[in-house]
């Protein structure tokens, strides 16, 4: 069967797929039954059953209650909700939740966790080859997912730096490009959060070989993950996360200010 997951993704989609389905008919039920008791439609617990869909933590939660399954299920949900991220990422994401300090360079669109539902859907739309309109969907609510850092306690610090032209194009349209700009400024008014422009007139840039995140873990590890295209890499020697710390600390140097950054928002949101 193909799918639009890669094999580790799969493996533990059917995994969990047949697992409910074992469930399910030790207890009698259809898969419309089960789907009605759940609060979903046959067709979702089918493609679940058949590991072609991944289902979200509240249908795991749900099925695992109604199914009496003493936790058979809901101790798979964090393998099933990594399945959300496409393989090269999924490592990354595990330290991204988990981190303490997380400072991000971008320089191709809006850094994933300032993105609103709208743009992360415009950015996936617009990729070539296309993307499943089931895996779209997927990549959208584990992106949106990842925003729950913002609201962890204790709160992590959190800062990036993003480039001009990133702000000045207009991915999805005009009135998803200003919801887009509407949510960096409001996410620049947190207090733990800290965000940065760095302008297209600037004559000498630190980081021109490409975007990169520093995470540091609450174990006090500082690694560096870079990506381009579908090629990762998590950096933890430390001599190579120290020249992307050096980087970083130089660019935002060179960038605006925050409030400036924030300023500036606001006065490409009175432009529209």
């Amino acid at each position: 069967m193909t799918t639009a997951h890669g094999e580790g993704e799969t493996g533990i989609l059917r995994c969990f797929g047949q697992q409910l389905r074992l469930l399910r008919t030790s207890r009698g039920l259809t898969r419309a039954e089960l789907g009605a008791k759940l609060g979903y439609g046959e067709d979702l617990v089918t493609s679940v059953e058949l590991g072609r869909r991944i289902p979200r933590p509240e249908f795991i939660e749900r099925a695992d209650a109604v199914l009496e399954a003493g936790g058979l299920l809901t101790v798979m949900k964090e393998e099933v909700a990594r399945a959300r991220y496409p393989a090269f990422f999924r490592d990354a994401a595990k330290l991204e939740a988990e981190a303490v300090e997380l400072h991000v360079y971008a320089n191709q669109a809006v850094p994933g966790l300032l993105q609103t539902e709208e743009y992360a859907k415009a950015v996936f739309d617009v990729r070539r080859p296309l993307l499943d309109e089931t895996v779209i969907s997927e990549r959208v609510a584990a992106r949106l997912a990842r925003q729950e850092i913002f609201d962890r306690r204790p709160l992590p610090t959190i800062s990036f730096v993003i480039e001009e032209a990133i702000l000045r194009r207009p991915i999805g349209g005009r009135s998803i490009w200003r919801g887009q700009l509407e949510q960096i400024y409001l996410r620049g008014q947190s207090r733990n959060v800290e965000i940065q422009v760095m302008p297209t007139e600037v004559t000498e840039h630190a980081a021109l070989a490409g975007p990169f995140t520093l995470i540091e873990t609450v174990k006090g590890q500082r690694i560096a993950y870079v990506e381009v295209q579908k090629e990762s890499r998590l950096l933890h020697e430390r001599g190579s996360v120290r020249e992307h710390e050096e980087q970083y600390g130089i660019l935002r140097a060179q960038a605006l200010t925050p409030r400036e950054s924030l300023q500036l928002v606001e006065k490409l949101l009175g432009e529209q």
